[in-house]
């Protein structure tokens, strides 16, 4: 290998999210700062949405009034 090509590499690195939570990790950056981590993702927070979208088969169907499958 060569020598002297490689990044430094950080193992105290600091992760900082835009809700004020902090983490350690090994970086190639001494400090990086994202906008969303796990405490305030709203999946992980339990406060995600779901849309209910309407398929585009039954669109379809209801645009030309078409009559529905019975299975």
């Amino acid at each position: 290998m060569k020598k002297d090509i490689h990044p430094e590499y950080f193992v105290d690195a600091v992760i900082t999210c835009a809700c004020g939570a902090e983490y350690k990790a090994g970086s190639t950056r001494k400090e990086a700062k994202i906008a969303i981590c796990g405490n305030c993702h709203p999946f992980f927070t339990g406060k995600q949405k779901f849309v209910d979208t309407e398929g585009r088969v039954d669109r379809f169907r209801r645009r030309y009034q078409l009559a529905q499958d019975s299975k």
